[in-house]
């Protein structure tokens, strides 16, 4: 539900969440408080006392609003996953744009991000654009999102170097799916990206429409094993209360149903179809909201290249066309979203039968790009919806 809120100054209107307890006021450029108000569903907010500017509150004041900023900061971040041990350098000075500092939509709710970038060095199965793909999608939410450094959690095996507690082994990755979720209360915005190698295994429970589990494999997973869909499934998408949105991105191959998620869409009839398991096994959430999308299919195999880069890097196709698409509109919807890449991937695809065999290799680890797979805790309407919103 949303409501509106006035400036008491400017008079300025603005849509607001239900949950919001801030605003900018892009007029007045002050931060301020809303008072709500009780008169019916429109629920009239009002913005009153101003929290950035000292003449306007007094010396005990100001101390309690430091301490809920500093309160709201420690929610995000731990010793082992401080901002001095995730990420590179260069990118824990992004700051968000202009944009995102003034968008209601950034200040209400906590965002919390968990990104995954598996590599296997030295492993003749290794992959060279999974680090590249966290970088991308790390600079994205920063800067597109507002989301905060610090509530932004990195597991690879080059951005830490010899630091076993930021590497993507499966117990790592297992701790981080849980403090993704763990504490998150109506309003809050939660992303997991992965990108690395993806898996299919016999499923024994009768909990897949197609007979097949699909797996993600972190950096050990020839030692400790795959962690399966339906684990990732009671970890961070059953636990979500109502008001509380996941955002899965899984850049790896036979990855579309990897969440478990009983809706999946079709884009060409426009529809959502039943994923629901044959054992009528609950793959729900508790109130919240889970959406995934990923590289390709359950039964396909995803792409990394390197010449979606302006740099020649090498990145998992997926995330480097979403990240275009994203740059180009951060505001886009999931529908839009969804024909562009698929007309961008239909376009390139095509391209393949103008080029010698050898170049296509070159560019390509694999044959083609496939066409992304959006699926759903619950039906949406993606014609209005944005991404990551």
């Amino acid at each position: 539900m949303e409501g509106t809120a006035t400036c008491t100054v400017c008079k300025k209107v603005y849509r607001m969440p239900k949950l919001s307890e801030t605003i900018h006021c892009t007029e007045c450029n002050a931060v301020r408080r809303i008072s709500r108000s009780s008169s019916g569903p429109g629920l009239g907010h009002h913005f009153i006392e101003s929290v950035k500017n000292p003449s306007r509150k007094s010396g005990k004041d100001n101390q309690v609003q430091k301490n809920k900023q500093q309160s709201s900061s420690s929610s995000c971040s731990n010793t082992a996953f401080s901002p001095s041990t995730t990420g590179d350098s260069s990118s824990l000075d992004i700051k968000p744009s202009p944009a995102v500092l003034t968008s209601a939509e950034a200040i209400s709710g906590r965002k919390r991000a968990l990104l995954c970038g598996v590599t296997y060095r030295n492993k003749n199965y290794s992959l060279n654009g999974t680090i590249n793909d966290v970088r991308s999608i790390k600079n994205m939410l920063i800067q597109r999102f507002g989301y905060p450094a610090e509530c932004i959690r990195v597991l690879t095996e080059e951005e830490n170097g010899n630091d076993l507690t930021t590497t993507p082994t499966k117990k790592n990755i297992e701790d981080s799916l849980k403090w993704l979720v763990d504490g998150s209360e109506s309003g809050d915005s939660l992303v997991f990206f992965f990108s690395g190698h993806g898996l299919r295994q016999p499923d024994f429970e009768d909990d897949e429409l197609d007979g097949f589990d699909e797996t993600i494999c972190p950096v050990d997973f020839i030692e400790q094993g795959m962690i399966v869909d339906k684990d990732i499934n009671s970890t961070i998408v059953r636990p979500l209360k109502e008001g509380v949105t996941l955002h899965a991105i899984v850049d790896a191959c036979h990855s579309g149903t990897v969440l478990d998620l009983e809706y999946t869409y079709d884009p060409q009839n426009k529809v959502w179809k039943d994923n629901k398991p044959p054992s009528k096994a609950a793959k729900g959430t508790s109130g919240g909201l889970a959406i995934c999308l990923s590289a390709c299919g359950d039964d396909q195999m995803a792409s990394d290249t390197n010449a979606l880069s302006r740099k020649k890097e090498m990145s998992g196709a997926m995330t480097a066309i979403l990240i275009q698409m994203v740059e180009k509109d951060p505001e886009i919807t999931y529908e839009v979203l969804l024909n562009k890449m698929l007309d961008f991937i239909q376009q390139f695809n095509n391209k393949r039968f103008l080029i010698n065999n050898k170049f296509l290799q070159r560019l390509f680890r694999r044959r083609k790009i496939e066409e992304p797979l959006l699926s759903s805790s619950q039906e949406f309407q993606v014609s209005s919806r944005k991404f990551l919103r």
